[in-house]
């Protein structure tokens, strides 16, 4: 069975300074027309920081949510910006350490069914502390917690932010098939 829509129009019925909300028609396989709501985002990156079997994680409010979560270093790229160079200046900007290797762990993709943000996401394979500066619309805390500790959180729902549990995941999945 073909799968497959093609776009046939897309209006911009928002655009902000973070996402771009597009209004589209799409003919879908069995030649329908149907509208699709798109909320376009530049993608982001983010990087998990591993040292001494301590996975590095932030606490830091989100609006959406009205709640701090757990998560690990991130943010959005700029528009034409390598993934890499922009989870290194993530985790300096959010924690103060500064990776010079980064290693391609992952590449999500959060709500498929709306928008088209991917992640992409790194291992650092150390790091140097060197002082954070965060942008000053942001409020992190940052610290190493175990390994174990940080499945029970996720086993234990304290920690949900996707790409943590993704980073995470495919991290241990690779220690485990020995290929880190």
């Amino acid at each position: 069975m073909k799968l497959e829509e093609q776009k046939i129009s897309q209006k911009t019925l928002y655009e902000g300074k973070v996402i771009t909300v597009w209004l589209c028609d799409a003919k879908l396989p069995n030649g329908h027309i149907s509208l699709r709501e798109v909320v376009h985002h530049s993608g982001g990156a983010a990087v998990l920081f591993v040292k001494d079997n301590k996975i590095l994680l932030e606490r830091q409010f989100r609006f959406p949510y009205n709640k701090v979560i757990w998560e690990i270093p991130a943010g959005k790229l700029n528009k034409g910006e390598d993934p890499m160079l922009a989870a290194k200046r993530e985790l300096e900007e959010e924690t103060g350490f500064r990776a010079e290797n980064l290693r391609h762990l992952i590449d999500i993709y959060p709500s498929p069914g709306y928008t088209d943000e991917i992640i992409y996401i790194y291992l650092a394979d150390g790091a140097d502390m060197v002082g954070s500066h965060l942008d000053e619309d942001e409020f992190i805390n940052a610290q190493f917690i175990d390994i174990s500790e940080v499945e029970r959180m996720i086993d234990s729902g304290e920690i949900n932010d996707a790409k943590t549990v993704a980073a995470v995941y495919k991290y241990l999945r690779s220690i485990n098939q020995k290929q880190i």
